[in-house]
């Protein structure tokens, strides 16, 4: 994580628009969002939001307030500076051939990753962890060719 990287945590009702309202919301303050996931939350009808954002803390500080104003946030805290886990999901279909499968499945074994599909030209690698990790791994593949490379975004909790 850079610097100037904030992970923000929001607890949101889980109602039509709020991820609009969320993401207009920080557009409007000139932030450029890096990642944001959304998923159901422990609470029933409550969702949770993992936005990465880069900016001064200050401003950071000035947005999460502002997201705490929108009617439907519950609440919004910035983990960056705390002890949290932050993961990321990453499916990367790479070209192989019979001569280069075995080295593509020995290099995703290293980073803990694993095959989930194969076909007569590629491998789906599903690796999960910190962003270096599977920026490392995309290095690493590169040479062999991608042929797609979705990732889920930051997903983040604080430890404790």
């Amino acid at each position: 994580m850079t610097k100037n990287q904030h992970t923000l945590v929001a607890l949101v009702e889980d109602k039509p628009g709020v991820l609009n309202r969320v993401a207009s919301l920080i557009r409007r303050r000139s932030f450029n969002i890096d990642s944001i996931a959304v998923g159901h939350s422990e609470l029933p009808g409550l969702s949770k939001m993992t936005i990465a954002v880069d900016g001064a803390t200050t401003a950071v500080e000035q947005v999460r307030k502002q997201l705490e104003k929108v009617i439907e946030v519950v609440k919004v805290t910035d983990i960056s500076e705390g002890r949290s886990v932050i993961r990321e999901l990453a499916l990367i279909k790479v070209h192989t051939t019979s001569a280069t499968r075995r080295e593509v499945i020995e290099i995703a074994e290293l980073f803990r990753a694993r095959v989930v599909d194969v076909s007569a030209s590629s491998l789906i690698v599903e690796v999960a962890g910190d962003e270096e990790k599977i920026d490392t791994l995309y290095g690493l593949l590169s040479k062999f060719g991608i042929n797609e490379l979705p990732r889920t975004g930051r997903i983040a909790v604080s430890r404790g």
